[in-house]
């Protein structure tokens, strides 16, 4: 069973409730810096468990998100990031166990060496602390999070959007008792009991210093705010603004597929591709059956004069249609010159998230890979491929287009820190 949702009157008792959830966290995360990592997998593979008997459950609590928010007029991607199903909440189970199978990253040595003077030197991986993760919609970011947060041994504090807070509180309650069963603290694992804004305020804050990293998962207006506002380090993407590149090279079923999948497997997922680029000399047996293709699956092309005239039901684009994230069957399309002309479309408009070359040429391929500065870059893939799942992590807290350590999937080693060890026999420095 779910506690009930806390109710408080003022933003001062929001205060008090948040920075003793801090406190609380902070203590776990001691605690579970020295855990050995059978003790934490043990965790993992009960919350698992739980989370798979507590079925019925989650989808009941899922279904009251579901309805209020089709009562609020919620449609297309969102609510569809919202909706549970069996299926979904299996995955969850079964990605908490992978997370348990991967290696423990804390007391790994990175490097080491030894200096002239006769100390050795290691560099370890550490975790980080304590992470807050802000997010709207996705109730499973609840069970990805908490999972790889703990194996990385940091302690979590989750605050779920209003909007999906039954499925989250569901999906939490099974999570402590895999915390139970291992021995390990609950407050590991914090979920905000209270829907006011005015929590999110106080994590950005850093709750006195015990919040070490924030990792915000949504919308663009919330991204925007906790990098606006944050005043601890945060891993984020801003927008998930993807290419694929058709070059003259590709083949033509190959170029039809990975446009297909990117576009529309799931168009609300940041990983969707919003903008199609189409080598000018790539022959019309290559382009005009992807385009055709992406029409006739329903999703409405918005292009450039050269791609309106590879069939009549491409829709005129705007200047606004490029460098704009629709996770929608929507997708702009312009003809560029090459590989060059690739790349410079997607440094003017890109977002440095995830983008894709389909192509036969492995010179073309490996100057795409080389020379396009976003943190995924794929040839011949699908850019639904940028899911820390996909990449063998078991799941990701979020993906982050910075330049910090962790860019990518963030997963269990981006969710550490290091220090470095120092072994002497007795040397002093002049």
């Amino acid at each position: 069973m779910t506690a009930p949702l806390k109710t408080v009157d003022s933003a001062a008792s929001v205060a008090t409730l948040m920075q003793d959830i801090g406190l609380r966290a902070r203590k776990a995360a001691r605690a579970l810096a020295l855990a050995p990592a059978a003790q934490k997998d043990k965790a993992l593979r009960a919350m698992a468990k739980a989370i798979r008997a507590a079925t019925p459950e989650i989808l009941a609590a899922n279904e009251g998100d579901v309805a209020e928010a089709r009562a609020a007029g919620v449609t297309g991607s969102f609510l569809d990031r919202l909706t549970l199903d069996k299926k979904r909440v299996a995955a969850m189970a079964e990605g908490l166990e992978v997370v348990a199978k991967l290696a423990d990253p804390v007391g790994q040595v990175v490097s080491k060496w030894k200096r002239p003077n006769g100390m050795s030197i290691e560099r370890v991986r550490t975790p980080i602390g304590v992470i807050g993760v802000i997010y709207e919609s996705r109730p499973n970011v609840t069970a990805d999070a908490g999972a790889l947060c703990l194996k990385a041994g940091n302690a979590a504090i989750l605050r779920g959007g209003s909007d999906s807070h039954r499925s989250s509180r569901a999906i939490h309650a099974a999570m402590l008792e895999g915390l139970r069963a291992a021995k390990l603290p609950e407050d590991a694992i914090q979920l905000v009991p209270v829907r006011d804004r005015a929590a999110v305020g106080e994590m950005l804050a850093g709750l006195g210093g015990n919040i070490d990293v924030i990792v915000p998962r949504g919308g663009k207006s919330l991204v925007a705010r906790v990098q606006d506002e944050a005043r601890v380090p945060v891993f984020a993407h801003l927008e998930g603004i993807c290419h694929v590149y058709i070059d003259k090279a590709a083949k033509p079923a190959m170029a039809k597929d990975i446009a297909l999948n990117a576009k529309l497997r799931r168009t609300g997922v940041c990983g969707a591709a919003e903008t199609l680029l189409l080598d000018k000399s790539a022959p019309e047996k290559v382009s005009a059956p992807v385009v055709a293709a992406l029409l006739d699956a329903g999703c409405e092309v918005r292009g450039d004069a050269g791609v309106q005239a590879l069939d009549p039901r491409v829709k005129p684009a705007g200047n606004e249609d490029y460098g704009k994230e629709f996770l929608d069957a929507i997708i702009a399309a312009k003809v560029v010159d090459g590989v060059d002309g690739a790349m410079e479309h997607i440094a003017k408009y890109g977002s440095q998230h995830t983008d894709a070359i389909v192509t036969q040429d492995k010179a073309a391929a490996e100057r795409f890979l080389n020379e396009v500065d976003s943190a995924i870059v794929l040839h011949n893939a699908s850019t639904q491929f940028a899911d820390g799942g996909e990449f063998g992590f078991g799941a990701e807290i979020g993906i982050a287009t910075g330049r910090m350590h962790a860019r990518g999937p963030v997963g269990v080693e981006q969710l550490t820190s290091f220090k470095y060890r120092v072994r002497g026999n007795g040397q002093t420095r002049p």
